[in-house]
């Protein structure tokens, strides 16, 4: 097998609105699926309260980041701080909200790896990984765009788990292997024995 990319080559731009792609598709599939619940949620009416208003997008991009394993923190001043996540457990959105960024991320390796037309799964991994850029920079915005303060408490996603998982882990990891299936089921045009 023999590489067909190099750093000239590499696609960038189009790993990058990618991995932009999956990341904003990923907060309107959250959204869709929680924002009722989060809406008439006792921690938004709160915020309604004693807040500037509605933190219903806000507390989906705190499940969001809970999809990627990156928990909430929540600072209650005198009480303390604690971490949470909205996923699973009794009161817990579905375990389902997980598949979310995997799949999109996946979908999204596969495409640049289409796109590159890679053949090499070296070479598809790369190209699939490009999707990181994008991924992460709105990483870093949504896990300090999505803080909520009211009533001298305060929560946000936990910036390191944001920043690291769901910025930089899962879109090498998966979107690398999203690239290393364009490339091993990638069509054969050599038309040789």
């Amino acid at each position: 097998m023999s590489s067909n990319i190099d750093a000239d080559s590499l696609p960038l731009v189009p790993g990058a609105l990618a991995g932009v792609a999956a990341w904003v598709l990923g907060y309107v599939f959250t959204y869709l699926l929680v924002s009722s619940d989060l809406r008439e949620s006792g921690l938004n009416q709160f915020a309604q309260a004693f807040g500037d208003g509605d933190a219903t997008y806000e507390l989906v991009g705190w499940v969001f980041f809970n999809s990627h394993f990156a928990e909430t923190v929540i600072d209650a001043g005198f009480f303390g701080t604690d971490t949470t996540s909205f996923i699973g457990g009794e009161n817990g959105f579905t375990a389902l909200l997980y598949v979310i960024p995997v799949a999109l991320i996946l979908a999204s390796g596969l495409a640049i790896g289409r796109y590159q037309g890679v053949t090499d799964i070296n070479d598809g991994a790369i190209a699939g990984a490009l999707v990181v850029p994008g991924y992460l920079i709105l990483s870093i915005v949504g896990a300090f765009l999505f803080r909520v303060e009211a009533g001298g408490a305060s929560g946000q996603p936990d910036l390191l788990p944001a920043i690291i998982l769901a910025g930089i882990v899962y879109p090498v990891v998966f979107g690398a292997i999203g690239g290393a299936i364009a490339s091993v089921t990638a069509e054969d045009d050599t038309g040789g024995l």
